[in-house]
């Protein structure tokens, strides 16, 4: 069910628990570098999702803080976690054969660009001075069934980052199916007519008013279209 409001945006805590309350149960998922990694302090025990981790971890428990943290015990973003019962630890080579064996059911991304066709950049901007940090997203965005990606929706220059082509270096190409923004959330679907774009919820400003923001075509809420 979409909804509106006119007023607010959505922090980084409400794109989490959004996220989490969207991951179906008994999924296993990988939570990006950046805010992605919120997600897994919103994930409730009776969803049972099994959260995998790029340096080689299955189980990952939410952020630790004071007394839980272990040194040794962090994600690929070097921040300390927690574990549930049955974690389980191994080399970076296998978790790695899980990401592009097609065994992860989501994974969520940060993004600097997704195209209307569901292209997902990434990794650099381009720009001369640029550190390119590819990482493992591109295994990630092509072995898992579904990409999700959280992000701000406007540059600091007012420019969308959700476009009708990427101009940044892709990443991977018709792999996202999800955006999470501050300005509400974004559905991309895969079909027989080409890819297409459906707002499922506005925060901040109307549909109306984003989807004059986009330079490609938005399908509004049933009530706003």
């Amino acid at each position: 069910m979409s909804t509106e409001n006119s007023t607010n945006t959505l922090s980084r805590e409400d794109l989490a628990r959004l996220v989490a309350a969207d991951i179906a149960p008994g999924s296993y998922v990988n939570l990006g570098i950046g805010q992605p990694t919120k997600v897994s302090d919103y994930l409730r025990a009776d969803q049972q999702v099994t959260l995998h981790t790029e340096n080689g971890m299955l189980g990952m428990g939410p952020e630790a803080h004071g007394e839980d943290i272990d040194e040794e015990l962090i994600n690929a973003g070097k921040i300390p976690v927690t574990e549930h019962p049955g974690a389980s630890y191994f080399h970076q080579a296998d978790s790695f054969a899980i990401m592009r064996g097609g065994h992860l059911d989501v994974c969520v991304l940060g993004a600097f660009q997704v195209s209307a066709a569901g292209d997902l950049a990434n990794w650099s901007t381009g720009a001369p001075d640029a550190i390119p940090a590819v990482g493992g997203a591109m295994d990630l965005a092509i072995g898992a069934k579904e990409v999700f990606v959280m992000m701000s929706l406007f540059a600091k220059d007012g420019t969308p980052k959700i476009v009708a082509d990427c101009t940044y270096p892709l990443t991977g190409l018709a792999c996202v199916s999800r955006i999470y923004t501050d300005h509400g959330v974004f559905l991309i679907e895969q079909g027989q007519d080409g890819p297409s774009v459906t707002l499922r919820e506005a925060h901040g400003m109307s549909p109306q008013e984003l989807a004059d923001r986009l330079d490609f075509p938005l399908t509004l809420p049933a009530e706003n279209s």
